[in-house]
């Protein structure tokens, strides 16, 4: 029992002091950047580094900020991506947290894969998503407006959403090239809505892809990599 106590105790200090090591190297990488907020410091297992997540980005670090390293992690064992999986998680949603109200839908099939995309109509990345997503099937597409690149983009986004037929006039336009001719007379604040919530979502660029299991993926994926991706359990609904 005492052996167990002991170990219990050791195991607590350890974990504390790196609670506490995580809470210095923020605070101090803090003061680095002008005070601009850290969301996360992480103890890595290589090389007595830190993981720093900020403003959507990850670098890395050693205790006394004594250097600063952007760019890739990778596993000298496995060769895995550290970097990109802790992105996976870190940029992470709740998929049923969207509001899916807000967002153009579309059922193909079955409908049972789901996924969900920020994008701009004057993204020419977006309309090449869109010529291959128009080969997905048993799947509903949730769309949400996000006109970020001009002011054109956001009277496209009106028009589409105050036409009658929203997922035809959006397919008219971003596949075939056929302007949204209606007009932008309807409540439109859900194209507002849209941008604060991809802002808040921290989406800085569109396409990007949210898949049921909360993973984000940005730009212009190849289907097959979007096929992969519904297949997996958790994101067929």
């Amino acid at each position: 029992m005492l052996k167990t106590l002991l170990s219990l105790a050791l195991t607590a200090s350890v974990s504390l002091s790196a609670f506490a090591d995580e809470a210095s190297v923020k605070k101090a990488i803090e003061a680095k950047l002008g005070g601009n907020k850290v969301t996360s410091v992480t103890k890595t297992p290589y090389l007595g580094l830190y993981e720093v997540y900020a403003d959507g980005q990850i670098f890395y670090t050693d205790e006394k900020i004594t250097a600063i390293l952007a760019g890739s992690l990778i596993d000298g064992k496995s060769m895995k991506n550290v970097t990109s999986e802790r992105m996976q998680k870190l940029t992470a949603i709740t998929f049923s947290d969207l509001p899916l109200e807000l967002a153009i839908k579309q059922v193909r099939g079955d409908g049972k894969r789901v996924l969900a995309s920020f994008e701009d109509p004057n993204c020419g990345y977006c309309k090449r998503l869109a010529k291959e997503m128009v080969k997905l099937d048993n799947v509903t597409i949730y769309t949400f407006l996000f006109p970020i690149l001009s002011p054109d983009s956001l009277e496209k986004s009106n028009r589409i959403w105050c036409s009658a037929d929203k997922a035809k006039t959006w397919n008219d336009w971003m596949i075939d090239g056929k302007a949204p001719a209606g007009k932008a007379d309807c409540d439109t604040a859900a194209i507002q809505k849209n941008v604060e919530l991809g802002q808040k979502l921290a989406v800085s660029g569109t396409p990007t892809i949210f898949f049921a299991d909360g993973t984000r993926v940005p730009g212009a994926v190849p289907l097959a990599q979007i096929e992969k991706k519904l297949d997996q359990p958790q994101n067929a609904k």
